[in-house]
């Protein structure tokens, strides 16, 4: 068994048109978040836990910032390419933890609809997957309403034959 563990932080937009995406789901509430990609970062740091456990490099170095490809993508695409890599190496996702740490918006209602994406993205069973959310009652730039971050953590086993 492996153990990974995944961090994503963002802070909001300028711009009042750009979507907020967290787990594959846009919120109605806005603005979205800065980044190269779509900045979600519940799949951001889900990627980099995925890709720890596994001992396979983390988001930065495979999805770079640098690279023109990844300018405004969905970060679903990162989080699949995590899994296959994951899988590819011979290792099974038991579960994971996703706790998003925002003082705006309230997240759930729409957890269900989060997790529900997560699962549906990794192609994995129903509860699997976990998403929970945090504040940080008003203490530094999250809870000044500024970004939003994530953290995330995985187990992942190597099945048996």
């Amino acid at each position: 068994m492996r153990i990974g563990q995944g961090m994503d932080v963002h802070a909001f937009a300028d711009d009042p048109d750009r979507p907020l995406v967290l787990g594959g789901v846009i919120l109605p509430e806005g603005p979205g978040l800065t980044g190269h990609s779509d900045a979600d970062v519940v799949l951001h740091a889900l990627t980099d836990a995925l890709l720890g456990a596994a001992a396979l490099g983390d988001l930065g170095t495979i999805f770079g910032t640098d690279d023109p490809r990844y300018a405004g993508a969905p970060s679903s695409a990162f989080v699949g390419e995590a899994m296959r890599r994951v899988t590819s190496a011979g290792w099974r996702l038991v579960s994971a933890d996703c706790t998003v740490v925002a003082q705006r918006p309230r997240i759930g209602p729409y957890r269900t609809r989060i997790t529900d994406a997560v699962h549906h993205i990794l192609d994995v069973d129903p509860g699997t997957i976990s998403v929970k959310s945090t504040s940080t009652d008003g203490l530094g730039t999250i809870g000044r309403g500024e970004g939003i971050a994530c953290l995330s953590v995985v187990l992942l086993e190597r099945p048996t034959a």
